[in-house]
């Protein structure tokens, strides 16, 4: 299962979208992170880099 952005938690800071090596998130027009489901290989970097601990690998 691909990552899951909490989208109360995230603080729209865009770390996820700089960490993420398979450039599977992008920040939507609220500035929230979004997943592409189809890049995302579940690696967890984006779990680890976001400081409000709003993304989930499950």
């Amino acid at each position: 299962m691909p990552a899951v952005v909490n989208r109360e938690e995230c603080v729209s800071c865009g770390t996820c979208v700089e960490e993420c090596p398979e450039d599977a998130i992008t920040l939507d027009d609220e500035e929230i992170a979004v997943v592409d489901a189809d890049k995302c290989t579940e690696c967890g970097t984006c779990v680890e880099a976001c400081p409000s601990e709003a993304i989930k690998v499950e």
